[in-house]
């Protein structure tokens, strides 16, 4: 009996149902008359790794060998001593790596001062050397102005 639609109270309710259902297909016309906007979609693709994981090390260049790579990929020796520069054609360059030790004025001075120090050592040996000959030279000299010089005796005082 309550659930009769055709009893008098419940025509309210069945026109409120029904103007109800009229205001959602008014509100869905609507959005089907507006243009449907796509949401904008944004991907990017990267492809090569980051700079910081593209450096990898490598115990000799037969590991570098084995490796397949897509771009120039550096391969650093565990002692930082040599690293190999290998390219997507698998061509391989190596070169080798020495720390360079940064120096200040006190440094310098020092290397400056050994250097000298090293020359003038250089120079006392030619200084040496040269007056060790020449040594050898006037003593030769001497000994041979000695033996080839007649003794010449002096007159002697007559004696009265």
């Amino acid at each position: 009996m309550y659930n009769n639609p055709y009893m008098p109270y419940n025509n309210q309710s069945a026109l409120d149902r029904i103007n109800s259902q009229m205001a959602e297909l008014e509100k869905m016309k609507e959005q089907l008359q507006k243009p449907i906007q796509q949401p904008s979609i944004n991907q990017t693709f990267q492809l090569a790794s980051s700079p910081n994981s593209n450096m990898k090390y490598a115990n000799n260049i037969e590991d570098v060998n084995k490796e397949l790579v897509f771009n120039d990929t550096p391969y650093f020796s565990k002692d930082m001593s040599v690293v190999w520069i290998k390219n997507a054609k698998g061509e391989i360059k190596t070169y080798e790596l020495n720390e360079i030790i940064s120096k200040d004025n006190k440094d310098i001075q020092i290397e400056y001062l050994q250097a000298q120090i090293e020359e003038l050592k250089k120079e006392m040996k030619k200084y040496e050397s040269t007056n060790v000959i020449d040594k050898s030279i006037t003593e030769s000299t001497q000994d041979e102005e000695s033996t080839n010089v007649s003794a010449v005796s002096k007159p002697s005082k007559k004696q009265k």
